[in-house]
């Protein structure tokens, strides 16, 4: 196990850890959060010995292989399946090893080749390749030199190699940063089928949600920990900041404008699971407004002047853009759609399908190529792009660049605005050069949203944001009376902030009737029928023309058979498993009502409160399993069919 005892760890003057105790058992998956500086990534770097504490100790077992994700890439020109290959350092070792033997080595090159086999050096490649394809590498990409591969792509390799390493300790620092939602899934998947132990940081809080079953909060240079995931981890924080009155006052402001903002939508909520989704998040985010008020974040988007309706329409548009020599390259075709005042919008799709085009479209960052963008009268667009942090005069301050938009108002009116995004005293006078991802991202937006625009078009606005500004930034947009389109991996802002999404797949824009949960499983579902036309594709080249039709049917007959009797124990299965899972969902239904009843905290009713605590926390952890199982039942059936199709030629 890792456990720490007294660890005291300072950089310079500040101090990070303060006789730090903490435990972590062999296999579990622990979350590890706090606030930006905390000294997360510090207590990473004492794991791996790049760093030394200056008191107490920090021990784990001498055997334990630790893996972790490089931080900067280097230029290398080997091809991508290679690069993720070489993560795994014993096996290149043996390699190398064989390599050197000659044939009068008889003895070393048995025992060398009977390591390789150990080491799974003939399923390397396969292995490799399932992890490219996971994380959004096309087949044709996999032999493709590192350094064709923009930045982002390349931190993807970097995940992909350190999955590759055998490990027994696996250290995550943010890999979520350049990950679309898709490879989110299926790291998530992953990383519930690994075996050893996971230490995570990362800001998108669903995913830590999903991935941990421990929380470690470093708080005031202490390590905190937590049972389950990180939605227990509020509750039980919360809880703790309520027992001690921290900003009580200002929790019940807040939970009062939460609650009126809750019932307005409710009055007019049109899609029954989208409501019931956003509904359930805002009442989480009632349940936990003393940490938005510990946060000191408390971001207000103006309201539009004017909003016309409908807004925006795209009408048999095809969108993309040109080549060097001037080829248009259309990724999106036959586009109609259109926005309508008050539409709250959350596009899905995989990484490369249009997703970006389609924003930019929208807001004239790039012409159509063919059809036609109208605009009404009065649209006002506020434009977050992916690359927005870019735009920033780095040598300026956040009130000059306030002030450049608004040259009339009053310095103190710039400051009370710019504190609201978390800029106050002396920051709103540094320059914006040294300052970290997340507050450059604050500062970007709080220039967008400063014009009142009526259209929020917002491309992964909360990358680089950290969980207390993502807090802060999904009230603001759940309370925003304008529209807005998003385009983000954060599945909890999209949960907080959208009531339809819309689907750019194949080409196309269609709306999606259902909710994330019902994304996911569309996901799956496409993903094996993809998987099953290749197959079938493939059985069809290879076979031979068809003569007897009669012996055809007599073997497409013996085909189903096969299949019936091998699908119907795992359907059995799969019914029980869904049953029960229905069972819980409407159990921690209840509870997240029960939770966010603020009576439930009251003096008298703390041991029903711990309970309830108790129980969302063991029942969180059994829809879990029950959903991994769901997940490996339908894999099963896939290669039940896959079987037969393989035994039938």
């Amino acid at each position: 196990m890792i456990r720490a005892s007294g660890l005291t760890l300072r950089r310079g003057a500040k101090v990070l850890l303060d006789e730090a105790e903490f435990v972590v058992n062999p296999g579990e998956r622990v979350g590890l959060v706090g606030k930006n500086g905390a000294g997360k990534s510090s207590l990473f770097a004492l794991l791996t010995g790049e760093l030394d504490q200056d008191a107490g100790s920090l021990t784990l077992p001498s055997t334990w292989q630790i893996a972790t994700v490089e931080q900067e890439m280097h230029a290398d020109d080997r091809p991508a399946r290679e690069f993720v290959i070489d993560g795994d350092r014993p096996l290149r070792d043996l390699q190398s090893r064989r390599a050197t033997l000659t044939d009068e080595q008889g003895t070393e090159i048995a025992e060398v080749e009977a390591a390789l086999v150990e080491a799974g050096a003939y399923s390397a490649q396969s292995r490799a390749e399932q992890l490219l394809a996971g994380l959004g590498f096309k087949p044709n990409e996999w032999a493709q030199p590192v350094t064709s591969f923009s930045g982002g792509w390349r931190m993807r390799l970097a995940l992909a190699r350190a999955l590759m390493a055998p490990s027994d300790l696996l250290l995550l620092d943010e890999p979520t940063n350049h990950l679309d939602l898709d490879a989110m899934l299926w790291l998530e998947k992953w990383l519930s089928a690994y075996d050893g132990t996971v230490l995570l940081i990362s800001h998108d809080t669903e995913f830590v949600d999903a991935v941990a079953r421990a929380v470690l909060h470093v708080d005031h240079a202490k390590l905190i920990r937590y049972r389950g995931g990180y939605s227990d981890f509020l509750l039980q924080r919360a809880e703790r900041l309520r027992q001690t009155h921290i900003a009580w006052e200002r929790q019940t402001r807040e939970t009062a404008r939460l609650q009126g903002f809750i019932d307005r939508f409710k009055a007019k909520a049109s899609k029954a699971k989208q409501a019931q989704s956003r509904v359930k998040a805002l009442a989480r985010m009632e349940a936990l407004a003393p940490l938005h008020a510990e946060a000191g974040i408390d971001i207000r988007i103006p309201s539009p002047e004017s909003t016309p309706d409908p807004l925006l329409t795209l009408e048999h548009v095809s969108a993309g853009y040109h080549d060097a020599d001037g080829t248009p390259k259309a990724i999106l075709r036959d586009v109609t759609l259109m926005v309508r005042a008050g539409s709250r919008i959350g596009i899905l799709g995989a990484n490369g399908a249009g997703k970006s085009t389609l924003i930019k479209t929208l807001c004239e960052a790039i012409e159509p190529l063919a059809g036609e963008r109208k605009a009404s009268r009065g649209l006002a667009i506020g434009y977050f792009a992916q690359q927005q942090l870019d735009m920033l005069d780095l040598d300026s301050t956040p009130i000059a660049h306030l002030a450049r938009l608004a040259p009339e108002t009053r310095e103190q009116e710039l400051r009370n605005y710019l504190g609201g995004f978390g800029f106050s005293g002396e920051a709103v006078m540094s320059p914006v050069g040294p300052m970290s991802g997340g507050e450059k991202a604050r500062l970007a937006l709080s220039l967008i949203v400063w014009q009142k625009p009526n259209l929020l078009l917002l491309d992964e606005p909360s990358n680089h944001l950290d969980v207390e500004t993502r807090e802060a930034l999904a009230t603001a947009l759940a309370e925003f009376s304008g529209s807005m389109l998003m385009v983000s991996h954060d599945r909890h802002l999209l949960r907080t902030t959208v009531d339809t999404f819309w689907i750019v797949a194949d080409g196309a824009v269609q709306e999606f009737d259902g909710d994330l949960e019902d994304y996911r499983d569309w996901l799956a579902a496409r993903q094996s029928s993809e998987r099953q036309a290749q197959s079938a594709a493939a059985s069809a080249s290879s076979a031979g023309p068809v003569v007897d039709r009669k012996a055809q049917r007599r073997q497409e007959a013996e085909l189903r058979q096969r299949l019936s009797v091998a699908r119907k124990p795992l359907e059995q299965r799969l019914a029980k498993v869904e049953k029960a899972m229905d069972a819980a969902r409407t159990r921690l239904a209840a509870l997240d009502v029960l939770l966010a009843d603020p009576d439930l905290y009251a003096d008298g009713r703390r041991d029903e409160r711990l309970a309830a605590l108790a129980e969302h926390g063991e029942r969180t952890k059994a829809h879990d399993n029950l959903e991994n199982e769901w997940l490996e039942i339908h894999e099963e059936l896939e290669a039940v069919d896959q079987a037969a199709m393989q035994g039938d030629e």
